[in-house]
């Protein structure tokens, strides 16, 4: 989709404020480009760069009436080549002394996927990438939050939230907005059509970090409900996996008025004997069937293995780890590439294998760049008390809205059996198992994912 950049004067007296602090507009006056308009009109009014330390971010001016203000993405060249010289100077480390992934991130890969980085890779691709598409700010509970609102050129559309995790972002799942939006030129039909609208999680991206705790699931859950209330939603649906999956799970358990159901790829459906054991390192309850006993095998492996380790220190230490994190990219990368989602990532040497390279590092640059590693880790945090597997912790037996739940073959973590989900959610209307994709599944396999929630959701239309 195309953009028309709105122009718009901008008082001296804001600008000379914004100089003061630092931020360049370019263009921010009332009026220009309001929510609400359809087509080339939603054109991006609104661009803010933020210049703190050598990094920017892109951010729509803040306010407080409940304002869905346009956005467009642009960093500035200087935090660009800020991240370029940064690295460029890595200082590396030895070399690990096994021959597997089993101590982190190769040297010699990770080594590669930086030169590569520094030299090759451009950001403004990405930029661009997120600006072909409309996107806004709006203000609510004390945070900005950033989104993507793609509508459907077809009639009667359902409208869908999808919601990222760690250390995803908004990147991971534009490449499932046009099959969802438009799926007659993917296969499905114009009464499959939804309406998308993907947000950048508080304190990740370009949504602004917020300056107090008590930013959990279950708050971002209940900010959700208000933003597509706010864009005009009386009814809709709502998806996510990964920390996405803890949220649409809140959001389901409260409920409100015009949720018709929700979609997860990681549902919590361990049952209390079940995630009681791996918690303890009790043997396995008897009588579990054969996925059962895959499931918990996969989950007591993982975690044996050290898969949760980044887990364990962003859920009690975010802080600790935004220091070094926040302070080179090449360490960054080296932490993101721990989480279990990238275990058979090839880091470009399959050709053939989704995500590619530069779609990688569109997310760690995204991270990067707006200098939300450390808010993105407080997730965590926020959410230490919460097992986000567990039927039990997550009260699944509480929710009465559809739920529907895909599991995908290559997820490292688990694969959801479909007896402990029955189990789980009493209001369980759709479970499928498909061959291919993996813990990111919409960035991995987007026109799956897609048939997917065509199906999950076709009971609710």
């Amino acid at each position: 989709m195309r953009l028309n950049r709105i122009r718009c004067a901008v008082s001296s007296a804001a600008t000379a404020t914004a100089a003061a602090a630092g931020i360049a507009v370019l263009a921010a006056a009332p009026g220009c480009g309001r929510f609400g308009l359809s087509g080339d009109d939603r054109g991006a009014a609104v661009v803010a760069r933020s210049i703190s330390a050598g990094r920017a971010a892109a951010v729509a001016a803040p306010t407080d009436d409940g304002a869905v203000r346009p956005f467009r993405a642009a960093v500035s060249e200087e935090a660009v080549a800020d991240l370029r010289r940064r690295l460029r100077a890595t200082r590396w480390p030895d070399k690990e002394t096994v021959a597997d992934r089993s101590q982190g991130a190769p040297l010699a890969n990770l080594q590669e996927l930086v030169r590569h980085w520094a030299t090759d890779y451009d950001w403004r691709k990405a930029e661009a990438k997120l600006n072909a598409f409309p996107q806004f700010m709006t203000k609510i509970d004390g945070v900005d939050v950033h989104f993507i609102h793609v509508k459907s050129p077809h009639p009667n559309a359902m409208p869908l939230i999808v919601t990222h995790g760690w250390p995803g972002s908004v990147f991971e799942q534009i490449k499932i907005i046009e099959p969802l939006t438009d799926p007659t030129k993917h296969g499905g039909r114009p009464e499959d059509a939804f309406d998308v609208v993907i947000p950048s999680l508080p304190g990740y991206g370009f949504s602004s970090r917020p300056a107090e705790t008590g930013w959990g699931a279950e708050r971002i859950a209940r900010a959700w409900d208000v933003l597509m209330k706010r864009l005009g939603y009386a009814r809709y649906a709502a998806q996510g996996g990964d920390w996405g999956a803890a949220v649409v799970e809140a959001m389901a358990r409260h409920a409100p008025a015009g949720l018709l159901g929700i979609h997860t790829n990681l549902p919590a459906v361990f049952p209390p004997d079940a995630a009681e054991a791996i918690r303890s390192g009790a043997p396995a309850p008897a009588g579990l069937s054969d996925k059962e006993r895959a499931a918990f095998d996969d989950v007591r492996r993982f975690i044996s293995s050290g898969g949760w380790g980044y887990y364990q220190m962003m859920t009690a230490r975010p802080q600790a780890v935004g220091y070094g994190l926040s302070d080179s990219p090449a360490g960054l990368a080296g932490w993101m590439l721990v989480h279990g989602g990238f275990t058979n990532w090839s880091y470009g040497q399959d050709p053939k294998q989704t995500p590619t390279v530069d779609e990688v590092l569109d997310n760690f640059s995204l991270h990067w760049l707006t200098n939300t590693v450390t808010s993105g880790a407080r997730l965590y945090w926020e959410n230490r008390t919460e097992n986000l597997l567990s039927a039990a912790a997550q009260k699944t037996d509480q929710i009465k809205v559809p739920v529907a739940i895909t599991v995908f073959a290559q997820d490292d973590l688990f694969r959801a059996p479909e007896t402990w989900a029955r189990r789980a959610f009493p209001s369980l209307v759709y479970f499928n198992e498909v061959e291919r994709g993996g813990h990111f599944a919409a960035w991995e396999e987007p026109d799956l994912f897609a048939v997917e929630m065509r199906a999950a959701f076709k009971s609710l239309r």
